[in-house]
C-alpha cells in the first residue's frame, strides 16, 4: 500500500513537473506574438476568423498558435487541479491547483479582451504579469508535490530562503516593467549600451525613455539579488541550483543587450522573454524547497554515517 502511494505522489509531481514546462512554453509562445506582433493577426476571438483551426500562415500562425498551446496548457491545469483533489491530503496545495485553475481561465479571458478591444496596455500588461503568476504557481506546485519536498524544514527562515524569496519579488517587478516596456513599444526608447542616449542616466523627459531606464537601472538590482542568492546557494549546499540561477541572470544581461544591437531581433527578443521567465521559477523554487532540499540532504549523510558505523562495528 504504502509503494503504491508512493508511486502515485511520484507521478503526481512529474506531471505537476510537465504542467509548468507547458507554461513556461506557453509564455514562450506569447512572446512570440508581441515579437512578431501578431496580436490582432485573428481580429476576433474565441473563434480564430470564425473557425476553430484557421490558416497557419503569417501572423495567424503565432496567434493562433498561442491560443492552442493556451488550450492545452488549460486541459493539462484543469487535470492536475482534479488530481490534486483526489489524491493531495494538504488542504493548502489542493486549493494551490485550483488557484491556478483560477488563474488559467482569468488569464484566458485576458487574452480575449486584449483581441476584443484592440490591445489595450492595461489589459496586456495585466495579462503578461497574470502569465507570470501562474508560472509561479504551477512551479509552487511541482515543487511541493515532490517526494523529497519536506515541509517541517521549508518551514524554517534561513538566509537562503529569505534571499531567494527577495529575489522572486525583485524579478517578478522587473517583468512587469518589461512587459510595460513591451506593450508600449518602448524597447527601443534607449538605443545604445551600455549607455543610455549617451549618457549614464538620460533625461527622463518622455515615459519611454523613463521606462526603458527603469528596466535597465532595476536590472542592476535585480542581478545583484541573484547573485547574493548564488553565494547563500553555495554556503547552503544547493550549488547546481546556484550554478544555473547565476547562468540565468548572465544570459539575461546578455540577451538585454542583444534585444537593443539587434534592434529586437524576434528570436533574442523571446528568448529574454523565457529566460526572465526561468529566472522567476528558480527563484521561486529555491526559496520553496531550498530548507526542505537541505534537511533532506542532512538526514540522507546521516543515515550512510549510521549505516557506515553499523557496518564497522559488524566487522
Amino acid at each position: 500500500m504504502g509503494e503504491a502511494v508512493q508511486g502515485r505522489s511520484i507521478a503526481l509531481h512529474r506531471f505537476a513537473v510537465v504542467t509548468a514546462a507547458a507554461t513556461l512554453g506557453l509564455i514562450v509562445a506569447g512572446g512570440l506574438v508581441t515579437s512578431t506582433e501578431s496580436g490582432l493577426s485573428v481580429p476576433d476571438w474565441p473563434l480564430s476568423y470564425g473557425k476553430v483551426m484557421p490558416p497557419m500562415v503569417g501572423g495567424v500562425f503565432y496567434e493562433h498558435g498561442h491560443r492552442m498551446v493556451a488550450t492545452t496548457v488549460g486541459i493539462l491545469t484543469v487535470v492536475l487541479a482534479v488530481w490534486l483533489a483526489r489524491r493531495e491530503p494538504r488542504r493548502w496545495v489542493r486549493r494551490l491547483g485550483l488557484l491556478a485553475v483560477g488563474a488559467v481561465v482569468a488569464q484566458g479571458v485576458l487574452g480575449g479582451l486584449t483581441v476584443i478591444f484592440l490591445l489595450p496596455t492595461a489589459v496586456s500588461v495585466a495579462h503578461a504579469c497574470l502569465a507570470q503568476t501562474f508560472f509561479c504557481l504551477t512551479v509552487a506546485i511541482a515543487v511541493v508535490t515532490s517526494p523529497r519536498w519536506d515541509p517541517t524544514a521549508a518551514a524554517e527562515r534561513e538566509p537562503l530562503t529569505r534571499l531567494a524569496a527577495l529575489t522572486v519579488f525583485a524579478v517578478f517587478l522587473q517583468l512587469a516593467i518589461g512587459a510595460v516596456m513591451r506593450h508600449t513599444k518602448a524597447g527601443l526608447a534607449i538605443p545604445d549600451f551600455p549607455l543610455s542616449l549617451g549618457r549614464v542616466v538620460p533625461r527622463l523627459d518622455s515615459f519611454p525613455v523613463a521606462i526603458a531606464f527603469a528596466h535597465r537601472a532595476w536590472a542592476i538590482v535585480v542581478a545583484a539579488l541573484v547573485f547574493a542568492t548564488v553565494v547563500a546557494a553555495f554556503r547552503g549546499g544547493r550549488r547546481r541550483t546556484g550554478l544555473f540561477l547565476g547562468a540565468l541572470v548572465l544570459a539575461q544581461i546578455a540577451l538585454g543587450a542583444l534585444t537593443v544591437v539587434s534592434r529586437k531581433n524576434v528570436a533574442i527578443t523571446t528568448a529574454h522573454v523565457a529566460t526572465g521567465a526561468l529566472l522567476l521559477g528558480t527563484s521561486l523554487a529555491l526559496a520553496i524547497g531550498s530548507p526542505g532540499l537541505k534537511s533532506l540532504s542532512r538526514r540522507s549523510r546521516s543515515e550512510r554515517r549510521g549505516a557506515v558505523s553499523m557496518l564497522l562495528s559488524e566487522q
